[in-house]
């Protein structure tokens, strides 16, 4: 039988209870089948637009509820009963505030400014080692003096390693005419204590 012969079948048959059950059963929609085709692309596009039109709905319809209600918590719990002029106060309070604070770290930075400068240390870095007190400024100008006098050691006896403790001043081996010299000078003052 082929597929023309059926379709006449049916055709030609269609009263009949027996046909009109079953082509009702192929044509039948199902939780499954709206679901295997809701999950093709096709499918996603038919029904994406009715989603974000329930979901716009939803939010403007929560918006209207709940939204006032929320900011304005919000705000009482961040400004509790305050007027605007108490909350302008407030505002100027901070500015105040900050205003002495960063002239107390100019006052600070030209205090360390001075001590880097009897101690020889760099005074382009002092920035990151001023604080928000004197107490701790000195505590960490403290430390940039120990770890610079360390590193300059480093350095000096790297330096000492490298040439030895040779000093040449461009007159020759420097290390040979002053250890002839020292030699010399002891000499003499043996040859006095001995007279003596």
């Amino acid at each position: 039988m082929t597929l023309e012969e059926i379709k006449a079948f049916l055709e030609s048959n269609k009263d009949k209870e027996d046909v009109k059950t079953y082509l009702n059963e192929l044509t039948a929609l199902s939780t499954d089948k709206v679901k295997d085709y809701l999950d093709t692309e096709e499918g996603k596009r038919i029904i994406q637009p009715a989603l974000d039109k329930y979901h716009a709905k939803s939010l403007a319809s929560w918006k209207e509820n709940n939204l006032n209600k929320l900011v304005e918590d919000e705000l009482k719990k961040r400004n509790p009963d305050k007027s605007p002029a108490e909350i302008e106060i407030a505002q100027l309070r901070k500015e105040i505030e900050d205003e002495r604070k960063a002239g107390k770290r100019k006052e600070l930075m030209n205090q360390a400014i001075v001590k880097a400068n009897e101690k020889g240390l760099p005074v382009g870095i002092l920035d990151y080692f001023v604080s928000d007190d004197e107490e701790s400024t000195t505590t960490n100008l403290t430390k940039l003096e120990e770890e610079f006098t360390k590193a300059v050691q480093s350095s000096v006896e790297a330096k000492f390693k490298e040439n030895g403790r040779q000093i040449n001043n461009g007159q020759g081996n420097g290390q040979a005419g002053s250890i002839k010299s020292i030699t010399e000078m002891a000499a003499a003052h043996n040859l006095r204590n001995q007279n003596n």
